[in-house]
């Protein structure tokens, strides 16, 4: 069984903890993030860990097989898409969801990389929005 845990810092103040029992199970995700606004918001693994730059230096969705946009349920997506939360009345999101996608083992492990909530919603590929269909476009190390 791996763990990890993700803590946010800056503008945003919470945490998410990670879970994985073996090499082929879900990756299991609980926590809360606070100082959103209230809505829903794009939930994302990016490709690298750095935040020098804000998302700029994070890179793109992580997305080793090379997928294009999709919501966490698709087969058809990237890896490091996690699709919305939602922050309650108080600037509050809660998670606690599995993903299949994920993993904290081997050599398409998110570990080292970045969780990034985005100040508006994610379209999951569906909003017409010809950005949200491009394939990350470098390689992940």
């Amino acid at each position: 069984m791996l763990k990890a845990t993700c803590v946010f810092a800056t503008h945003l103040m919470g945490y998410i903890l990670l879970i994985q029992k073996d090499l082929y199970a879900p990756v299991y995700m609980t926590g809360e993030i606070h100082g959103l606004k209230p809505g829903h918001h794009g939930f994302h693994v990016h490709e690298f860990g750095d935040f020098r730059n804000g998302c700029t230096s994070a890179g793109s969705h992580y997305n080793p097989l090379k997928k294009t946009h999709g919501a966490p349920h698709d087969h058809e997506r990237h890896a490091g898409d996690l699709g919305n939360i939602e922050a309650d009345d108080y600037g509050v999101a809660y998670i606690e969801r599995e993903d299949q996608f994920l993993d904290l083992y081997g050599e398409y492990s998110v570990l080292g990389r970045s969780f990034v909530v985005h100040s508006d919603p994610d379209d999951l590929g569906r909003g017409g929005n010809a950005e949200s269909k491009k394939q990350a476009m470098r390689e992940v190390d």
